[in-house]
């Protein structure tokens, strides 16, 4: 698949990139995009949720009543679970969300995203570009020329680029990643993808690995 290479103020520059097929155009697999993304959103969450149980309750241990004879259910310490303020019962612990998942699969994954934005002709290439200090308006000039203003667009550098990050970061509908870091959930979220001409070689090494 051939695809025009454009400078940053939207202009073809008569230059043309072919896409890798074993990347861009393979039969995208469902099922190991949704494997890759659901493992990303598990990522995602902190795990962070703690009850305490009736051993961690502060009260007193001294038994409420006597075992027999008081008509009623046997009453232990104030920490039990079925009293007010007492322990809960199987409540949620600090824990991992995360699972494992083969390398392939998470390759295939992100291949398939690749290949759905190739299908949907969801993906623009650029000439390289930096700026020499952050500076929003230049970033916005960049988006308008592309003519990819009011839609979800992830711009991929080769590395990191510290003045492009920041020019993008208040950006709404905007992100800004590497080749490198680049994931099934990124790819599917963005309505446009605008690869660099430097991040193509990085995205086909890391995923022909």
């Amino acid at each position: 698949m051939e695809v025009s290479v454009l400078n940053i103020k939207g202009e073809d520059t008569g230059r043309k990139v072919v896409l890798n097929d074993a990347v861009y155009g393979i039969e995208p697999n469902d099922h190991a995009i949704y494997l890759d993304v659901r493992l990303y959103m598990a990522n995602q969450r902190q795990g962070t949720a703690k009850s305490k149980e009736r051993s961690e309750v502060s009260g007193s241990t001294r038994k409420l009543g006597r075992q027999k004879g008081g008509g009623g259910a046997r009453r232990g310490d104030i920490n039990s679970p079925v009293l007010v303020g007492g322990g809960r019962v199987f409540g949620p612990k600090p824990r991992d969300y995360g699972f494992k998942l083969n390398q392939k699969v998470r390759v295939l994954a992100r291949k398939s995203a690749l290949a759905y934005k190739a299908k949907e002709n969801a993906i623009i290439v650029v000439e390289d570009f930096t700026f020499e200090s952050p500076k929003t308006k230049s970033f916005l000039e960049v988006i308008n020329n592309l003519k990819v203003d009011g839609k979800k667009t992830l711009f991929v550098l080769p590395g990191a680029d510290k003045s492009v990050y920041l020019s993008a970061r208040n950006i709404q509908r905007t992100n800004v990643m590497m080749a490198s870091a680049l994931n099934t959930y990124k790819v599917l979220d963005a309505d446009v993808l605008v690869l660099t001409e430097g991040a193509l070689p990085v995205v086909e090494q890391n995923l022909n690995k």
